[in-house]
């Protein structure tokens, strides 16, 4: 129901995963981006998960390659002269090596490659990946234009399983996108889902729905994106909202509650 998201948590990174998971946390995002993630501490996380007792098939671990436009060209896990794919097959190795595993629950494009002929190429090298039973499933992330999933879509041979994007106005929630992913089974996953959204957290309409259910408003918010069939990441450093936020199954808002919140997208 809800993802472990790691970006920006620095140092912090070892720590707080260690902290998510043993708090309940099933699911862990992350990226082979050194500018905004420390995919290597969610490495060590898991490793000391593991002496705990966690169990790696009990966890669903995801990871992305990051094109050369969203990396820090002075620390990236590829050298900028590198063509398209390499970039791509060096950052998959090096997500295993970070991750201590040789199979990723689910591996996403961080965001459309241009040239398309450079998207084509890189996703069919990933379906390699899933054809050789090193990742469990595709996606790609950060993508706004409903033609380009739909070509990707259509031209994929493994269809792709996730689309993470910004939850936020200004794309007008990603209706089309949303339904889509509805349409095609695709997994629609929010981030910035609390950022964002300030404005209906703070709405009297989810005040009387945590006075009611006796939940805070970030609780009601998630559920309220479960029950549209969004799976929100959560990147809290708090453990008392983690524990929180992972309580949302407890309860479920009605069809006119549901209703309610809707109207605000």
């Amino acid at each position: 129901m809800m993802i472990y998201g790691t970006a920006w948590k620095k140092e912090q990174t070892t720590r707080l995963v260690q902290e998510a998971v043993l708090c309940g946390f099933r699911a862990i995002d992350t990226a082979c981006q050194p500018k905004h993630y420390r995919e290597d501490l969610v490495g060590a996380a898991l490793e000391n998960l593991y002496k705990e007792g966690i169990k790696r098939n009990e966890l669903f671990i995801q990871t992305k390659f990051t094109p050369i436009q969203g990396q820090d060209i002075n620390n990236m896990p590829y050298l900028k002269e590198d063509n398209v794919i390499t970039q791509l097959e060096k950052s998959f190795k090096k997500s295993k090596e970070n991750l201590k595993t040789d199979f990723i629950d689910s591996y996403i494009l961080h965001s459309p490659i241009y040239p398309i002929s450079d998207l084509v190429s890189v996703y069919t090298k990933m379906q390699e990946f899933y054809e050789n039973n090193e990742v469990g499933q595709l996606g790609i992330s950060n993508c706004y234009d409903l033609n380009l999933l739909m070509y990707l879509y259509d031209i994929a041979k493994i269809k792709p399983k996730v689309l993470q994007n910004r939850f936020y106005a200004q794309t007008n929630y990603d209706k089309q996108l949303r339904e889509f992913c509805k349409q095609k089974g695709i997994t629609y996953q929010s981030f910035w889902s609390l950022s964002a959204n300030a404005h209906i957290l703070a709405s009297n309409e989810l005040e009387d729905l945590s006075f009611k259910y006796n939940k805070s408003v970030a609780q009601i918010f998630y559920r309220f994106l479960t029950q549209i069939n969004i799976t929100p990441l959560n990147g809290t450093t708090s453990k008392v909202h983690m524990l929180e936020d992972l309580q949302i199954q407890e309860f479920t808002l009605k069809e006119d509650e549901v209703n309610l919140i809707l109207k605000f997208l």
